[in-house]
């Protein structure tokens, strides 16, 4: 009988994990939360306790505005003071309203700044590699893009510099995810950002600050948005926030920061204009979320889970033999290949493709501990 079970043990394998399959691969590509962080009771009864307050304002939340404030156009009065209260706690720094206008999320809000200021023929500058789908909307309003490279601090601001002198006052936009960038995780150094205001200035273009990862800290942060550095009385930036990363992408609320000549412009666009702001209602049922201490209480809950699946995955990463720059927030860690790929390859987080082939973007959040070592596993050599 022993000799019938030591014949179907596989050759290499050692005696007794005959039962193991070899490690399968795993998604890594969705850069979505997992479903649990979306299921928790006490997110659920805290947003039901506010949609239930939202509604109590229906003849506002269901309107275009009201006689006192005239039509919410940069969003609801009471959302945008209840989200500058919001954030000023967590920035430790102030948060005006009129600062603060209300989007469908991050995308709406990069899509609406290229759209006003800037037209068709500009170039853009971004980093390489950098969030792929910020191209798209890029080059929907008939832009071209300039790629530079990222290093450990940040943005190459003396690459930035060379393309402004090569190519004189065609640059309008510099597009940067500046805080838990998107792949490598790096985020901005506090003299990179004064210095890429200054050339704003100096060379008359606009900063989209992509900021969907800052306030998803897995450690305390000190990092404030790029608007913090901005110059009121010649304003170029326009810090770019959301919650989908944070309460999750189906809420699809987010706001610009922006000083008021950046910003006013926003809700002139003729989707605006016509149609007004499209989250009045959906930014009403989180009034109550803010004000109670319900959001900051379930961004603890968030950034302890996510921070604890990225721990595990730099771990394992660095158990397999890859080498890793652990992420202090995001949703991706950014890995060179040894051989095995898996995750998205950096191919298409350059502009022309033809860079970070042999590199991985694995997102953390979407996987159960267990499919996170399991896929990791996978990548042994």
């Amino acid at each position: 009988g022993l000799y019938r079970f030591a014949r179907t043990e596989p050759p290499h394998r050692a005696p007794g994990f005959a039962a193991m399959a070899p490690a399968q691969a795993q998604d890594f590509i969705k850069g979505w939360p997992h479903p649990e962080l979306l299921q928790s009771t006490q997110l659920k009864q805290a947003l039901m306790e506010s949609y239930q307050k939202g509604l109590d304002i229906s003849h506002e939340s269901l309107n275009y505005g009201d006689k006192e404030n005239g039509a919410y156009m940069l969003g609801h009065p009471r959302f945008r003071k209840a989200l500058a209260e919001f954030l000023s706690q967590q920035y430790g720094a102030p948060v005006e309203p009129s600062n603060l206008m209300s989007t469908c999320g991050c995308s709406m809000g990069v899509d609406i700044a290229c759209r006003v200021h800037c037209q068709a023929g500009d170039l853009a500058i971004v980093e390489e590699p950098t969030y792929y789908l910020s191209f798209t909307m890029i080059r929907d309003r008939g832009m071209d893009l300039v790629g530079v490279p990222i290093q450990d601090d940040g943005i190459d601001v003396d690459a930035v510099e060379k393309v402004l002198n090569e190519r004189p006052g065609k640059v309008k936009m510099l597009y940067t995810v500046s805080v838990h960038h998107n792949p490598t995780g790096i985020t901005m150094t506090d003299a990179k950002r004064k210095r890429l205001v200054e050339l704003a200035r100096e060379h008359k273009f606009y900063i989209v600050s992509d900021e969907a990862y800052q306030l998803l800290n897995f450690e305390p942060s000190a990092v404030k948005p790029m608007f913090y550095y901005d110059d009121p009385s010649d304003p170029r930036v326009l810090s770019i926030g959301t919650f989908s990363k944070l309460i999750g992408p189906g809420v699809k609320v987010g706001w610009v920061q922006a000083h008021e000549a950046l910003l006013k412009p926003l809700a002139g666009i003729g989707y605006i204009d016509s149609g007004n702001n499209p989250v009045i209602f959906s930014s009403c049922n989180l009034i109550h979320f803010l004000e109670s201490g319900g959001m900051a209480k379930h961004l603890e809950f968030v950034s302890k889970d996510l921070g604890e699946r990225c721990a595990l995955m730099c771990k394992k990463l660095r158990d397999v033999g890859l080498e890793v720059r652990q992420p202090k927030g995001g949703y991706f860690v950014w890995v060179r290949s040894k051989g095995k790929m898996t995750g998205r390859s950096g191919e298409c987080m350059s502009v022309k493709k033809d860079k970070f082939h042999d590199w991985m973007r694995l997102c953390f959040t979407w996987l159960t501990p267990a499919q996170i070592e399991e896929g990791i596993e996978f990548l042994r050599p």
